[in-house]
Parts: C-alpha cells; sequence; structure tokens
C-alpha cells in the first residue's frame, strides 16, 4: 500500500515560485512528505531532540545557519550525527545561504533532498504551507455535476439518468458555470469549507446521454468553466414518487455530510413539466439570502405564528 502524501520532486518541479536549487541528496526526490506542517530545527540543534519533529521538512533559516556557522568542526560533527541519525525527508536553506560541506555529504549518503531557496523563511513557510495543504487535505469523490450558479457552488447529485447532466447545461446556457461532471473530487481545506474540482482528463467535458461528450469551454466560452469552487449546497435530483413526501415548508435546515462537515441539503423532486433549472436557480438564491441571514421560510412561519395568536386573541370571549 503507497504511503500517503506528495513527494519531494512533485514539489520541486510543480512550484517555481518556491525558487528551489538542488544542492544533495538527489536519489531521494522520492521521499513522500505527509505532514503539512513544517519545522524549524533550532532547539535541536543546540542538543535538545525531545520532541523532535523529523517528519515535517526540516527548514534552516538565517538564525539556524548562523549557529551551525559559530559551531567548531566537532560540535558540529556531534550534531550533525544525532541530527542526521532521524528519519528526514527533506531540508531547505532559506535566503540563499549555503549548507555546509558535512551537510551535503550526508544528504548524499543518506538520500536526504538539500535544497537552498533565495527566498525568506517566512515567504517560503507560507507558500509551501499553503501547498502542503492543498496536497495532504483530506478527500473524497462524489457522483454528481458542480455548478457555480449565481456564486453558490451547487453539487448535483442523484441516480444515473435523473437529469444532473442536462439541468447542469441549461444553466450554462443561462450563463452558470460548469466545475465537474460526473466524477467529483472534493477537498476539506480548512475546518469550515470542502472544494470541489474535476480531474485534469475530465475536465470542462460533460456527457450528454444520446449525443456523448461534449467540450463545455470550447461550445460555450472560457466563461462558461471554472476549476474549483466552494460546495455550499448539495441538491439530490429524484424522481417523482406520490408515496414518499418532500419538504413543503423549508423550515428545517436540513445537511448532508462530506468529510465531516454539514452542507446544506435539498431533495428535489423530478417529473415532466417541472423547470428544475429556474428551480436551481432559486434555490442558489435562496442560499445567498440564508448567507446573509435572511431565511424566508422562518419569518414566513414566525409570521404565522404571530397571525394564528393574534386570531385566537380576537376570537377569544370577554378579550377585545
Amino acid at each position: 500500500m503507497p504511503v500517503p502524501g506528495i513527494t519531494v520532486e512533485t514539489i520541486m518541479k510543480e512550484h517555481d515560485d518556491l525558487e528551489l536549487e538542488a544542492i544533495a541528496g538527489d536519489k531521494g526526490l522520492g521521499n513522500r512528505i505527509s505532514n503539512s506542517e513544517i519545522n524549524r530545527p533550532g532547539l535541536s540543534l543546540t542538543g535538545f531532540f525531545d520532541f523532535f519533529a523529523h517528519d515535517r521538512i526540516q527548514v534552516f533559516g538565517k538564525g539556524e545557519w548562523a549557529y551551525l556557522n559559530s559551531l567548531d568542526e566537532d560540535k558540529l560533527n556531534k550534531i550533525s550525527e544525532i541530527f542526521f541519525s532521524y528519519h528526514l525527508n527533506c531540508i531547505v536553506f532559506t535566503h540563499g545561504n549555503p549548507p555546509s560541506n558535512i551537510f551535503i555529504e550526508i544528504c548524499n549518503k543518506k538520500d536526504i533532498p538539500l535544497f537552498i531557496s533565495k527566498l525568506s523563511t517566512h515567504k517560503f513557510i507560507t507558500l509551501i504551507s499553503q501547498i502542503l495543504d492543498r496536497a495532504l487535505a483530506p478527500r473524497t469523490v462524489r457522483h454528481g455535476v458542480l455548478i457555480e450558479v449565481y456564486g453558490i457552488g451547487i453539487l448535483l447529485t442523484g441516480k444515473s439518468g435523473v437529469g444532473k447532466s442536462e439541468t447542469a447545461l441549461e444553466l450554462i446556457e443561462r450563463g452558470h458555470r460548469l466545475v465537474a461532471d460526473d466524477m467529483v473530487e472534493i477537498r476539506r481545506l480548512s475546518e469550515s469549507y470542502l472544494i470541489g474540482s474535476c480531474s485534469d482528463l475530465l475536465r470542462h467535458h460533460m456527457e450528454i446521454r444520446g449525443m456523448g461528450i461534449i467540450n463545455i469551454k470550447d461550445i460555450f466560452g472560457v466563461g462558461s468553466v471554472r476549476d474549483h469552487k466552494i460546495i455550499e449546497l448539495i441538491i439530490n435530483l429524484k424522481d417523482w414518487d406520490d408515496t414518499l413526501e418532500f419538504d413543503r415548508t423549508g423550515i428545517d435546515n436540513l445537511t448532508e455530510e462530506i468529510l465531516g462537515l454539514q452542507i446544506p441539503f435539498i431533495e428535489l423532486p423530478v417529473k415532466p413539466g417541472r423547470n428544475i433549472p429556474i428551480i436551481v436557480e432559486t434555490a442558489a438564491m435562496n442560499q445567498r439570502l440564508k448567507k446573509m441571514g435572511k431565511n424566508s421560510a422562518q419569518e414566513f412561519n414566525k409570521k404565522l405564528t404571530q397571525y394564528i395568536k393574534q386570531s385566537q386573541i380576537e376570537t377569544t370571549p370577554g378579550k377585545n
């Protein structure tokens, strides 16, 4: 079973903004990083290795570099022996500062990628943390269509053939944007939201039964697609069934859990004659209102309750 994470080589090749220059340990570029946090080993270099976070990228800033240069050869050899006794996946020296020869020799010997970055320590850590947060975020795949409607990311779900793609196609024709069709890749990037996207292979494509695969970007233009979107609403399309009861008030705030987060959920019955795209547009606008603190269903229920109470008072004998 492969070790989860992202390889050092992937980071180096796909992120030029990190300005990484390989110095040693090329054979270790396949090392995998599975922790999104970064470690600055200043305390460990003084000899205190309790709680040493060796599974993280080791970043040597100006302070760590200056401290190493202040050590005599014997002390540097001794601390290096202990430091490199741990399994390390990657080492980066920032500010363009060159590592010592002993670091280069040991990294080559132990196949530990060693880099220099011209970036400041703060900027490098900020960028690499963002990259790792995206790459290592919890993820899953859902069958459905993700589309942006009036700025709201809506995940259309439902059984195969219920009309998800056809609904999305009409929404696109009405000026909304496709994110993913069929297989939606979902990542949890924070404690409060999910990001949906599409694989590189399927991006901008859609399957329409009876027609086949079409390229939405080529047909409707670049403004009809986007690469990712926060998922704010799930609409499950379901065949109409007279034996089932569907929500008719909207008072209850239904949700569906994805990756530990509760996402607002609507179950929408489908049958001939119902204009599903218009209903989806309305649901998107209603969700925008809820985000601004305005819940139409709850406000109507409150007014209705007040009306009933007032009517009871007026019809009670002895009450004016």
